[in-house]
């Protein structure tokens, strides 16, 4: 069976995912903030069903699994017609009293409020799959339950809100642009949480190691600065898939990243790692962009010419106006592709 997971983007959704990716080998995950990102995600789960049914022209089952997170009558109706047109089931496990009136609607639909969706897909998990028989993650199920529907006077509640901040704080690596390795560094870091739950103190003990944690996972050969480590993560992974981050000014190549940040060290070292690069473009979600180059391109011309910007010519920024932001990084750099083309047409004319 073939398992499409999408879940929320906090402690409780990943929860969900550390378990079923301890359950399931074949399975591709997905996250989603409430709202026009879930519809985003669920169409990009119809089209991997059926991208995955052209390539193997397989018989195996397609399972849709949502947790923690709801979705309207009017989603329901739509996926159930678009899962059914690619043979695939539906289950959604969740816990939010807002999806009440679309869970009377669907038998695929599990609502339960008394308890967090990594509590409910843990039960489903048991029930259906023979999982956890030896209770190994017993522990970080209540914990991940007890700070998620806030029992206070739990014993793991204070481990739990560790575990919170340990989540909403993982922001290494941008969850639009690789939203794969994003993931990866959270279930990371639930999986080394569950082991101090064995220890005196462990809230206390998980709370003084999470730094190191994080060094943990982008420590590559040699040791460094948590900064420095991430950028350099970072920077492999925009060397690993230039391709598909490419975008062209006026016949120059530069690379499109998204909400990165961390412009000056992020750029330069692209730049120095992939010297048929003309220049390093970061925009963020309300089209503010910065711009580095390294002696190939004076980008405080392009700043001015694209978002009425300048700065130095190997350092600038500025902003696109009528910047239309999105959930998918393929529309956002279509988008400003074609901004920039359109830029270049005007300035030919003038």
């Amino acid at each position: 069976m073939y398992i499409y997971h999408l879940s929320h983007i906090d402690l409780d959704g990943y929860g969900c995912q550390y378990l079923t990716t301890e359950c399931f080998n074949k399975i591709e995950c997905y996250n989603a903030n409430y709202g026009p990102e879930v519809k985003a995600r669920l169409e990009e789960i119809i089209s991997s069903i059926k991208r995955e049914k052209f390539i193997n022209s397989s018989e195996n089952e397609h399972l849709i699994l949502i947790t923690d997170l709801n979705i309207t009558t009017k989603e329901a109706n739509w996926l159930e017609k678009e899962a059914k047109s690619v043979g695939a089931k539906i289950q959604l496990l969740d816990h939010h009293i807002s999806g009440e009136k679309t869970a009377n609607q669907f038998i695929w639909y599990v609502l339960d409020t008394t308890k967090s969706a990594t509590l409910i897909t843990y039960n489903w998990l048991q029930k259906h799959y023979d999982f956890d028989k030896e209770n190994r993650y017993t522990k970080i199920v209540k914990a991940i339950n007890a700070i998620d529907i806030w029992i206070s006077d739990d014993e793991f509640f204070e481990f739990g809100k560790v575990g919170l901040g340990m989540i909403s704080g993982a922001r290494e690596i941008n969850r639009t642009l690789f939203p794969d390795e994003d993931r990866a560094l959270k279930l990371f870091l639930i999986d080394k949480a569950r082991e101090y739950l064995e220890n005196d103190n462990a809230h206390i003990e998980l709370d003084n190691s999470l730094h190191q944690l994080k060094k943990e996972f982008f420590k590559q050969i040699d040791d460094n600065t948590k900064d420095n480590l991430v950028a350099l993560f970072v920077t492999k992974l925009l060397s690993n898939d230039k391709q598909r981050l490419t975008i062209d000014y006026n016949g120059y190549k530069g690379l499109l990243g998204y909400n990165l940040g961390n412009t000056s060290i992020l750029g330069n070292t692209f730049l120095l790692e992939n010297p048929d690069y003309d220049f390093y473009m970061d925009i963020n979600y309300r089209g503010n962009f910065s711009l580095r180059s390294n002696n190939r391109l004076d980008v405080s011309k392009m700043a001015e010419k694209i978002g009425n910007g300048g700065g130095h010519p190997n350092a600038s920024g500025g902003k696109i106006k009528d910047y239309k932001d999105s959930f998918i990084y393929s529309d956002i750099k279509k988008f400003v592709q074609n901004y920039i083309d359109e830029k270049i047409k005007q300035n030919n004319l003038s």
